[in-house]
């Protein structure tokens, strides 16, 4: 087998993935987060002698905010009599750039229960993937299985795959995180087959105003895909509203330090166009919650990185 056919086998498991992919509905969304809370902790962990990355943070970040919607923690199932199922738990789905024997590609790998681990091991779980560490998972074997499969076999296995519902997290995870944050790429938007998927770009030095003066901070980009089968427009800027107010929010100074993350309390937060960039999570309440939806009100006052499913 040369070289190109090598390659272009390694990519059949993502060619599957997207024609599956193309009965979903991606709708995209975008904010600025000031990076300077991420960085501190990340300088802290530098000098304790651990390593701190953004995609960690991404991911911890994801988990948090998804247990307090699960209204997003849910996926799109049924053609003939469409429906909306809801899991209990938070799976994160981590997409990374790897190079393999058969050449440069994407890998995957999902992290289970994410809502329930502390940062120390979900960063564990990142440096792994990016290690190379996870292609020996369940996950690796499907993806060289599917590899190895005559074209037509492995793309209705797929397929098959991911008809049930209940297994999909297993799979896909019930979000998705993807970064190209060591590229130029200041903005972009993916669809991970998640009815939310992050995409963070790079951080890079921007200006921002903090009490009345322009000054540079490190901003980066958040891409937000959601699937509009599952979540309408107002519900997806609420998850992306939260997660700009928890990466952001993040006290590096705080009792607990940087392993153990709290937030600044709910005064510490600005108004649209107030200080600082991508921050739309007012101080005040939200609305009330609508017939059948539940009160987010603990999410309006902070979210509680220690605990699953937030305060």
């Amino acid at each position: 087998m040369n070289a190109v056919a090598a390659a272009d086998r390694a990519r059949r498991h993502t060619r599957y993935f997207l024609q599956w992919a193309r009965s979903a509905s991606p709708v995209h969304l975008a904010a600025e987060v000031d990076m300077s809370a991420i960085e501190a902790h990340r300088s802290a962990a530098r000098a304790a002698g651990t390593r701190s990355s953004v995609a960690g943070w991404l991911v911890w970040a994801a988990s948090r905010v998804m247990a307090a919607h699960p209204e997003a923690n849910a996926a799109a199932a049924g053609l003939v009599a469409p429906r909306t199922v809801r899991y209990d738990a938070v799976h994160v789905k981590l997409a990374m750039d790897r190079m393999t024997p058969q050449g440069r590609c994407v890998r995957t790998a999902v992290l289970h229960h994410a809502d329930r681990l502390e940062f120390d091991a979900i960063q564990q779980f990142v440096d792994r993937c990016r290690d190379g560490g996870e292609d020996a998972s369940a996950s690796g074997d499907r993806i060289r299985l599917l590899g190895r499969l005559p074209a037509p076999v492995g793309r209705l296995a797929f397929r098959t795959a991911m008809a049930r519902t209940a297994r999909r997290p297993e799979l896909l995870g019930s979000v998705a995180v993807s970064s190209l944050g060591n590229h130029r790429a200041d903005t972009f938007h993916a669809y991970g087959g998640t009815a939310v998927t992050l995409n963070a770009g790079r951080i890079a030095q921007r200006p921002v105003v903090r009490q009345g003066q322009v000054v540079a901070a490190p901003v980066m980009r958040l891409g937000m895909t959601f699937d509009h089968r599952v979540i309408d427009g107002a519900a997806a800027a609420d998850v992306l509203d939260d997660l700009v107010h928890l990466l952001e929010g993040c006290d590096a100074v705080s009792a607990g330090g940087w392993h153990a993350p709290q937030l600044r309390p709910v005064g510490h937060r600005t108004a649209p166009g107030g200080d600082g960039p991508g921050r739309a999570l007012a101080a005040g309440p939200r609305r009330p919650a609508g017939p059948g939806q539940r009160d987010r009100s603990r999410a309006a006052e902070g979210l509680d990185p220690r605990r699953p499913g937030g305060a």
